[in-house]
């Protein structure tokens, strides 16, 4: 919910990251000891270097977005809000920030009910966390969408 949405970039962070490891993302650096959240964009700049670290541990990875059934609550919310977007698509790259980039875009450029999962991604300044990977060497928000299949 801190993020704004769940993408590659949270995948990489939050679910790459040890219970210590999250602590330290969520309060961004203040401890490793308790869930105590830091100030969004504190928390979206600590998401993009835990992603930095990882990628420098592990350069060789492809990441896979799967945009279906959408819903504004993380996967980590005992009672999520019901989703209220259908399925967009299956995104894939080598590259995260691109790929979360691709698939924010698709979120603003549907005719599905995306109002909901705008207002969150904005409330919460979610596109932030793309800023400050790009700026971090992670990737690039630049793309090129190509449909398969």
């Amino acid at each position: 919910m801190m993020a704004g949405f769940g993408g590659a970039l949270k995948n990489i962070s939050i679910g790459m990251a040890s219970r210590e490891g999250k602590c330290l993302i969520h309060s961004a650096g203040a401890t490793s000891e308790s869930w105590r959240s830091a100030a969004t964009p504190d928390f979206l700049e600590s998401m993009a270097d835990a992603c930095k670290a990882v990628l420098a541990a592990q350069p060789n990875m492809l990441f896979v977005n799967v945009m279906n059934n959408l819903s504004v609550d993380c996967d980590c919310d005992s009672n999520p809000a019901p989703p209220k977007m259908a399925d967009i698509g299956i995104l894939a790259s080598a590259d995260p920030v691109a790929l979360d980039q691709a698939c924010v875009d698709l979120v603003y450029a549907s005719e599905d009910d995306s109002a909901d999962l705008i207002k969150r991604m904005e409330s919460r300044d979610g596109v932030h966390v793309l800023e400050a990977a790009e700026s971090l060497g992670v990737g690039s928000r630049a793309y090129e969408l190509v449909e398969i299949g």
